[in-house]
């Protein structure tokens, strides 16, 4: 179980499992999805800021890998580690977590980038600009 990043919780609804009674495989997607978004949240970056910056996040890549079930009513951690290089593209990866255990039930892998909707190219700088549109900017270095 991961012990650092940002932490959103999560409850398995009934109407996001499949055939088996488990959790499908497209939620735990949506669950990296949710974690990216309220991870930006907490840094400051509401989407509405970005969209008048002319700005959004992309997705380049996913990835999941699948390590324990997930059933309705199972209380889940998304755990969201963002880490940044010196080129376009930076890294937001996801743990889920089952609280009742502390089963690690997943890892995502994410390369994200900030897409520039003018010209339709990734910015060269996305920590930059995502500070240059934090609402909190000392938030988002204690996020991300």
């Amino acid at each position: 179980m991961s012990t650092t990043g940002h932490r959103v919780p999560v409850t398995v609804r009934g109407y996001e499992t499949d055939a088996n009674r488990h959790l499908n495989h497209a939620e735990y997607h949506r669950y990296g999805e949710h974690g990216r978004e309220e991870t930006l949240r907490a840094a400051g970056v509401e989407v509405a800021a970005l969209a008048a910056a002319g700005l959004g996040p992309v997705i380049l890549e996913t990835t999941v890998r699948f390590l324990a079930e997930l059933v309705v009513g199972d209380e889940v951690e998304i755990v969201t580690t963002t880490s940044f290089g010196a080129g376009k593209s930076f890294r937001m990866d996801a743990e889920l977590v089952r609280v009742r255990d502390g089963a690690t039930a997943a890892t995502l892998t994410g390369v994200m980038g900030i897409l520039d909707h003018a010209t339709r190219r990734l910015v060269a700088d996305p920590r930059g600009r995502l500070r240059e549109v934090s609402s909190d900017p000392a938030r988002l270095d204690d996020v991300l």
